[in-house]
């Protein structure tokens, strides 16, 4: 088993570790130690991190802000720590970074600088919610928060009706009734759902219902919707059904080998079977 890179020595390494989405006693002791040990913390909020580095009795050699705003620009400051043999830990405000959180574009330049590129396992919430979710874990999808508005909001909407695996979404306060509401409406009032706030608090909440029937009272706290993927209907058409779509097809005005050939695909057909049906028609 190869291990994994100790923070008290060699080169500067790029440390992205996970912080607590609600109860501060899940700090994992290494992740006290790699940040106490660290040149440079990159954080979404420095108020928030100091609070947490305080409860851990941590203090910083540096603080310093990279959010969806600043990251870009914080990449300089993290290549030098790195190019000086230091090390850099990256937070963000609750769970671990790079998902749904900054921290992907500092990965990529420390990466592509050559530099060493490490994690510290902890909490997030999207296995958080899955576990505890009763739906499938078996396949899951995230899809983070889905576009607020417009052609894209439709486009991922529409995406989740025909996903059979169990999807994972973010969501905030303010929007989680609309969004509740555009699930149901696009992949149907029946799809099973389990919506989490408060995770790892001490008012943690789990509402597990179908989308037409869930109730998740007053909208507080961040949540993490857990959806339940699509049926998926596995039984083999019909010859009747094949023979309407090569009709359909024909009627469209394809040759008859087209028909086949989109027939097929259409329904993961052998060609032959479309074959043999189509020259009796």
């Amino acid at each position: 088993m190869t291990e994994t890179p100790d923070p008290a020595s060699g080169p500067g390494t790029l440390w992205l570790v996970g912080t607590p989405i609600g109860n501060l006693g899940d700090l994992t002791p290494r992740a006290i130690e790699v940040l106490a040990g660290a040149e440079l913390v990159c954080c979404e909020d420095t108020r928030r991190t100091g609070k947490l580095l305080q409860h851990a009795g941590i203090r910083a050699n540096r603080l310093a802000v990279a959010n969806d705003h600043t990251e870009y620009h914080r990449i300089s400051d993290v290549l030098d720590v790195l190019g000086s043999g230091g090390d850099v830990a990256v937070v963000t405000d609750a769970g671990m970074p790079g998902v749904s959180d900054p921290g992907e574009r500092l990965v990529r330049a420390a990466i592509d600088a050559g530099h060493s590129v490490s994690a510290v396992p902890g909490p997030d919430a999207v296995t958080t919610a899955l576990v505890i979710s009763g739906l499938p874990t078996d396949r899951f999808a995230f899809e983070g928060f889905l576009p607020r508005s417009g052609r894209d909001r439709s486009a991922r909407l529409l995406g989740l009706a025909e996903e059979s695996r169990t999807v994972v979404l973010y969501e905030a306060p303010h929007r989680i009734e609309r969004t509740l509401a555009d699930l149901a409406e696009t992949c149907g009032g029946d799809r099973r759902v389990a919506v989490c706030r408060e995770l790892t608090k001490l008012y943690e909440e789990v509402v597990r219902g179908t989308l037409d029937t869930i109730e998740i009272g007053e909208p507080r706290g961040e949540y993490v919707i857990v959806l339940g993927g699509a049926v998926v209907d596995d039984t083999p058409p019909d010859d009747d059904t094949i023979r309407a779509a090569l009709r359909d097809e024909l009627a469209s005005g394809s040759s008859k080998r087209d028909a086949i050939a989109a027939v097929s695909k259409r329904l993961n057909l052998p060609k032959k079977q479309v074959y043999a049906l189509a020259i009796t028609e």
